[in-house]
């Protein structure tokens, strides 16, 4: 049986306050819709209106689960083992209209990747059907006061024109939140909200929602990764571990429990072998980098070279231009005929074409995760690295064994034949890190890699690094968290705010 209950009172001015329940479940089967077997079995909680609390776990634990569950995405079974007290029927009967769920993958309805292909983003113009900032967070023009309001409080205000498509990363994270808050939510639940924001917007967002919780008085849930920074003002965690309840507690009972688990793992470290590089082959020479857009400029004057065998950070805030300039690097920005730039010791525009400068690079990117059909098995995700693609293609016998080798590697083979819909975000992304590396690519590009990956699955990739990567591949890696870099990786090569060269 697993049970939990959430009801240590805050001290509160008013001296008779009495906290209110809002959600609460007795002994529930939870039910993923069209799904057999319960997620949960025997659950029981109750959150009042006093607590704010943390969900974490490692991959596979059950942390989006239980998100989804608090905000009524999921069949309770019996019905009358769940109850929504939060629910005011006269404005909805629903659960999901009054607890706000914020998740990685974009699911508001008013903008789906679907319709719209990956290289768009760098385009010159906007399609006609394009959408703004602005008409993603409300379709009403007239309506600009509250979402003027609340663009700035997530700094995302001078973003409004521009198209939803070619925000960063970081900046699409803060949007989903933005268009929750605009909805007055009774309850918000964000599932790893911290996933691709820089060091300054993750401590910014956790002000903006802990004055949400506290002054605002709005019930706030997170899912966070064990290693993620906790804000000040949660009251409660919950630790999951393989869909049970590993422990409850508050956040200084968590962060000491952390910290001796982590002293017990702790695994003797070795830095990486440094190899003298000065003297290889460059395959990245650029000179003098420029892109704009609309006359506002992304990336300004960049010079970069990055020889064979080199281990890089590309490092920078939300919004430096980044992913910008890795798809200078793919073959996927228009702009990059107009700047001088060479790929592989091939000045760019000399009739090459953009599936000779991809067979030679594996990439992953946030960007690419998102446009992945969520039907596909794990085994067919990572086969369409072979072909760049983004759809399911038929793969030869050692291609399947190429995959297989590598999901050994990684330690993941269990995942080979489930689909991408039945899996975390972070399981998610260790099969598309496989997905990077199945054509044994001269240059792996993996932008933001460790998104959803807790501690363990890093120390697996970094191990892979260390291991298995051919002394003559090149790694360009993005991260918003130094201390994950792996000791593979010796450069950094930073950007600034407005893509300016910081270094």
């Amino acid at each position: 049986m697993m049970s939990f209950f959430l009801s240590r009172p805050l001290i509160r001015h008013a001296r008779f306050y009495s906290s209110k329940t809002l959600v609460q479940l007795e002994n529930a089967q939870v039910h993923r819709f069209g799904v057999k077997e319960p997620a949960f079995k025997n659950l029981s909680l109750k959150l009042k209106d006093d607590q704010r609390l943390v969900i974490v776990g490692p991959v596979s634990a059950g942390k989006t689960t239980l998100a989804e569950t608090i905000a009524g995405r999921h069949s309770i079974q019996p019905l009358s083992a769940g109850k929504w007290p939060i629910i005011d029927a006269s404005k909805s009967p629903y659960a999901s209209d009054h607890v706000h769920l914020v998740s990685f993958k974009e699911n508001s309805g008013t903008f789906s990747y679907s319709n719209h292909y990956y290289q768009e983003r760098f385009n010159f113009s906007d399609p006609d059907n394009d959408l703004t900032l602005q008409q993603y967070l409300n379709g009403d023009p007239d309506d600009t006061a509250d979402i003027q309001r609340v663009a700035k409080q997530l700094n995302i205000e001078h973003l409004l024109p521009l198209s939803f498509v070619k925000l960063s990363n970081g900046q699409t994270r803060r949007a989903r939140i933005a268009k929750a808050l605009l909805k007055n939510p009774s309850m918000l639940v964000l599932d790893e909200p911290l996933m691709g924001l820089d060091v300054e917007h993750r401590k910014h967002l956790l002000e903006v929602l802990g004055n949400l919780a506290t002054k605002a008085s709005v019930p706030v849930v997170l899912v966070l990764r064990p290693q993620d920074e906790f804000p000040s003002w949660a009251t409660d965690v919950i630790e999951l571990g393989n869909m049970t309840v590993q422990w409850t507690g508050n956040p200084s009972e968590y962060q000491a429990r952390r910290a001796k688990h982590l002293e017990s793992t702790k695994s003797s470290s070795h830095s990486a072998k440094t190899v003298d590089t000065s003297n290889n082959d460059p395959i990245v020479e650029m000179k003098n980098v420029k892109v704009t857009y609309s006359g506002n400029p992304i990336l300004r004057d960049i010079t970069w070279t990055v020889r064979k065998g080199e281990r890089w950070a590309l490092l920078g805030p939300n919004g430096s231009g980044k992913t910008t300039l890795l798809s200078f690097l793919t073959g996927d920005h228009p702009q990059a005929y107009a700047n001088e730039l060479s790929l592989f010791g091939r000045r760019r525009g000399t009739g090459e074409s953009i599936w000779e400068i991809k067979e030679r690079v594996g990439l992953v990117s946030p960007e690419i995760h998102l446009y992945f059909n969520q039907n596909l098995t794990a085994l067919e995700a990572a086969g369409t690295g072979f072909f760049d693609v983004v759809v399911p293609r038929s793969i030869n016998a050692d291609q399947t064994q190429t995959i297989q080798r590598l999901f050994h590697e990684f330690g993941i083979e269990s995942m080979m034949n489930r689909k991408l819909q039945d899996m975390s975000t972070g399981e998610q992304r260790m099969v598309l890190l496989v997905r990077s590396l199945v054509k044994m690519p001269d240059l792996i590009i993996w932008d933001e890699p460790f998104q959803g990956l807790d501690d363990s699955m890093i120390q697996n990739v970094n191990g892979w690094l260390e291991q298995h990567m051919r002394p003559d591949q090149t790694l360009i890696m993005v991260t918003h968290h130094e201390e994950e870099i792996p000791s593979a990786v010796s450069k950094r090569f930073k950007l600034g705010p407005g893509g300016a060269q910081a270094n």
